[in-house]
This record gives C-alpha cells, sequence and structure tokens, in this order.
C-alpha cells in the first residue's frame, strides 16, 4: 500500500456515505464490518469512508445518483 504524500484524500461520514446509496446509515456500518467497504477509524472511534472507494462501490453497483439528487452531499462538498 502506498502513502499519499499529495493531497488529502476526503473521507466521508456514514450519514453521507447513506445519502449517496439512499440506505441508512447503520447499512453503511454492516457493509464495512461485512468488507464490502473499507473504514478508518478516528481517534473517537468513528467510522470515516474514503469517497474514491465510495465513488468505486457506486459505479459498480450501478446505483450512480445524480448530484442534483443529493443535496445533503452538495451542502458539505461544494467542489463535488
Amino acid at each position: 500500500m502506498s502513502i499519499n504524500r499529495g493531497e488529502p484524500e476526503v473521507l466521508l461520514t456514514p450519514a453521507e456515505v447513506a445519502s449517496m446509496f439512499r440506505v441508512d446509515p447503520k447499512t453503511v456500518t454492516r457493509w464495512a464490518k461485512a468488507g464490502k467497504l473499507s473504514s478508518i477509524r478516528t481517534l473517537g472511534g468513528h467510522r470515516r469512508y474514503r469517497e474514491s472507494e465510495v465513488h468505486t462501490l457506486l459505479e459498480n453497483s450501478g446505483m450512480i445518483i445524480p448530484e442534483e439528487d443529493l443535496p445533503f452531499y452538495k451542502e458539505k462538498h461544494p467542489d463535488a
């Protein structure tokens, strides 16, 4: 595994990932526990997900959702 010393990787909360897939945040946590999606733990023990990995999972699942249907995600990430 290589270490990226360039731009910091964007990390998403379970709620942000859930809004992208239109599922409950607990479902996202179950996916992480099952190995479908890897997570990073914050110092406080909260899960965060790599944006790049989430987008890959979206593409592979055929669940691409138009950005205009993701108001929560767009509010958090205006550059997206």
